[in-house]
């Protein structure tokens, strides 16, 4: 199954800065016809109407609120890839004071936000010839990061969600891509405290060639690419053979 961003229709969540703004700009490189750019704040993606004019549509949609899911996904029926971009993460190891409210608010966000993205644009993209969708998740979801374990166990649960969102979807051919980043330069990764990062157009490049490749799994950066290296063997023998998806 592969999927060709070239006249498509887009909706990228958190689609104002990092990762998902740079997702949106690599898709109208790549010839994507329009992009939804569903945020919290539709005052926060001026820069990009500006740029690409009528090639853009911004939308309301807060990851964490049920209500505003289902409002865009009314708003946006012609879409054709879905990229669910947005999410949270909080400092926070197993004994810290705030270990249930981060992983409460992480859940809420890095899970919930995605079943419901995922539930609201479903029967959209199941009426198309050629669909995708594509989560982002990390390298926390297979490897716990002490300093971060909620956000990690947040992580660890989109990615289960993601293989089984592969299973229900791929009967319909729609393309389900998870994504597993390292730190990447963005707000996020300075709040964790990365030194080191990668760019944000390793990520939105490799998401373009990785769904024009058929893939299910991304590891775009060079932290990602070392835990993919360990991790490949077993994800073969029983994430992504052939008799793990229905």
């Amino acid at each position: 199954m592969r999927f060709l961003i070239k006249d498509k229709v887009a909706l990228v969540t958190g689609a104002n800065r990092g990762i998902g703004k740079a997702i949106v700009e690599s898709f109208i490189s790549h010839g994507a016809k329009k992009v939804y750019l569903a945020v919290r704040d539709p005052k926060s993606t001026a820069e990009l109407s500006e740029q690409y004019g009528n090639k853009v549509v911004t939308l309301t949609l807060d990851a964490g609120d049920a209500e505003s899911i289902t409002l865009a996904a009314s708003q946006a029926t012609d879409v054709d890839v879905v990229v669910n971009n947005a999410g949270v993460l909080e400092v926070a190891s197993p004994l810290s004071d705030n270990v249930e409210e981060a992983l409460a608010h992480e859940f809420k966000v890095n899970v919930l936000g995605l079943i419901r993205v995922a539930n609201a644009f479903a029967p959209a993209l199941k009426t198309k010839e050629s669909a995708a969708f594509v989560q982002l998740n990390s390298v926390a979801s297979i490897v716990n990061f002490t300093p971060f374990t909620t956000y990690s166990a947040s992580k660890a649960a989109s990615y289960s969600v993601t293989q089984g969102l592969r299973d229900e979807l791929s009967p319909f051919g729609v393309q389900v891509l998870s994504v597993h980043p390292g730190p990447i330069n963005t707000d996020m990764a300075s709040k964790a405290g990365f030194e080191t990062s990668d760019t944000v157009e390793s990520v939105s490049e490799g998401i373009v060639k990785a769904l024009a490749d058929g893939k299910f799994h991304l590891f775009p950066d060079a932290m990602a690419k070392q835990i993919q290296g360990a991790y490949q063997s077993f994800s073969d023998a029983m994430i992504t053979a052939p008799s793990s998806a229905q």
